[in-house]
């Protein structure tokens, strides 16, 4: 007696694309059981999943190794394109650091000092960080600077910066106003306003991956929580933002979702394989 074969649900994408902080991670910095699974599923339906982050590599490895990911993953902003698996850079951008030191005198002489911190080129760059700026408690090493000659003193991905008396918003829209032409600027959460390379983003570096993986746009879907994931969510099909977005990005997306907390990424992947 012969037996039926397994039913493999289908799935509408060829790529689920998800930011890490405030989307895949939980506040704690895990990722559910529910939400892996349903990764587990929507792979096992032929998808590929790909983490597109801010985080540079070194930041992200731990995490991708914690997943057991072996695939590309987008880092530093679509900076950086990622082979897991094989621990390499495939393609790295890098800041103009004439062009963001011009920037950052611009800044200033707009609204006054700022604090900052940067992250280094490479899959072991380092994260300097300078007087008064605020870093979120983690595991993650950074090295302090008091000399600003330290800061330029190797290739970069970006620039972070921080103002005593502006919020994140207000200080992305002065610094846009002011250097738009020299860098890119973004927000990526709460105390993140990032410099970066002139018409880099996260769109970037996920068509770049997506054309090493045989999806395009169209293929695609795409979670994430800040308004650095809005040129993702421009990019792809379909947009998913997560009920904890930032309302910029919610005001964009095709649908939002259930929190970070709540797995409001498998909340949306199980309705699609259902």
């Amino acid at each position: 007696m012969s037996h039926p074969a397994p039913v493999t649900p289908s799935f509408p994408y060829k790529l689920v694309a998800t930011d890490l902080d405030g989307t895949l991670l939980r506040p704690d910095d895990t990722v559910s059981e529910r939400t892996r699974e349903a990764l587990t599923a929507v792979t096992a339906a032929g998808a590929a999943h790909i983490i597109v982050t801010g985080r540079a590599v070194p930041w992200t490895r731990h995490i991708l190794d914690d997943l057991g990911y072996e695939g590309i993953a987008v880092c530093g902003q679509g900076a950086q394109v990622y082979h897991a698996g094989e621990r390499r850079l495939l393609t790295s951008v890098t800041l103009d650091r004439q062009l963001a030191g011009l920037a950052l005198a611009k800044i200033e002489a707009e609204i006054g000092p700022l604090a900052l911190a940067a992250s280094r080129d490479g899959i072991d760059g380092e994260v300097l960080v300078g007087p008064g700026y605020g870093v979120q408690e983690g595991p993650l090493p950074v090295i302090p600077f008091t000399d600003i000659a330290d800061l330029w003193a190797a290739p970069l991905n970006k620039v972070y910066v921080q103002h005593p008396g502006l919020g994140d918003d207000a200080l992305a829209d002065v610094a846009r106003q002011v250097a738009g032409d020299l860098v890119g600027v973004t927000m990526a959460g709460e105390g993140i306003v990032e410099l970066l390379p002139l018409g880099l983003s996260k769109a970037t570096g996920l068509s770049l991956a997506a054309r090493r993986l045989g999806a395009k746009a169209a293929d695609t879907i795409a979670f994430g929580d800040m308004p650095n994931d809005i040129p993702m969510f421009a990019w792809s099909a379909h947009g998913v933002a997560m009920a904890n977005a930032h309302e910029e990005l919610k005001a964009i997306a095709d649908e939002v979702t259930t929190s970070n907390e709540a797995d409001g990424i498998a909340v949306v992947l199980e309705r699609l394989l259902a």
